[in-house]
């Protein structure tokens, strides 16, 4: 028998525009989110493009409201499919800056932290409820070393060290059709995103 479980607090987070995209998927879904799914309230929060102060006010809801269930989104440019991320790796290294103009080469994100932090997110069930609307969608083994990595470490670094026990972890998106695409980078519609989403919203409850 299936129990539904009700007056859970679920927090997605989008992020704003950077590099040189105008705009965000993982901001515009959040946008549209409803206000709750099947009875539990969602909150939504838009992050910087910032390497030291992605986390800032993830931290401050998480500590305001104590959410059971947190999913960051960001933009990977150039994925074929909605990805949720299995593992968040202790270092920022790319060769573009931040929206600060901050660049990080081979630093770690917290230092003498834990090389690495796995999802809490059920992430196999996720893919396969996309798969199952007729979502592309598949789990990723790399966020990348830029700042969608980053907030993924902060994140479950603060999960698993103040034992919050929180479902928590990322998920990236492709670019939207509604964005504008030099047609070389696959894109899906952001109606087909929103859908993803709320599909692996529900999963985690």
């Amino acid at each position: 028998m299936n129990i539904e479980v009700v007056d859970l607090k679920i927090v997605v987070t989008g992020f704003e525009a950077f590099l040189k995209n105008t705009e965000n998927p993982s901001l515009e879904v959040i946008r549209l989110l409803p206000k709750s799914i099947s009875g539990n309230q969602i909150y939504t929060l838009e992050l910087p493009v910032a390497y030291d102060k992605c986390f800032e006010p993830l931290k401050k809801i998480i500590d305001e409201i104590s959410p059971d269930i947190v999913i960051c989104l960001g933009l990977a440019q150039g994925r074929t499919s909605i990805t949720p991320e299995r593992v968040a790796i202790n270092i920022s290294d790319v060769s573009v800056p931040d929206n600060l103009g901050v660049l990080k080469t081979d630093d770690p994100i917290i230092e003498n932290g834990e090389a690495a932090y796995f999802s809490t997110l059920p992430i196999k069930e996720m893919v396969e409820a996309m798969k199952l609307k007729g979502i592309p969608a598949t789990i990723s083994n790399s966020a990348g070393t830029y700042v969608c990595n980053n907030v993924m470490y902060y994140l479950l670094a603060y999960n698993k060290t103040n034992n919050l026990n929180m479902k928590a972890g990322f998920i990236h998106v492709p670019l939207m059709d509604e964005q504008s695409n030099d047609g070389n980078h696959f894109s899906m519609p952001l109606a087909s995103i929103l859908e993803g989403i709320i599909a692996s919203i529900k999963i985690c409850l």
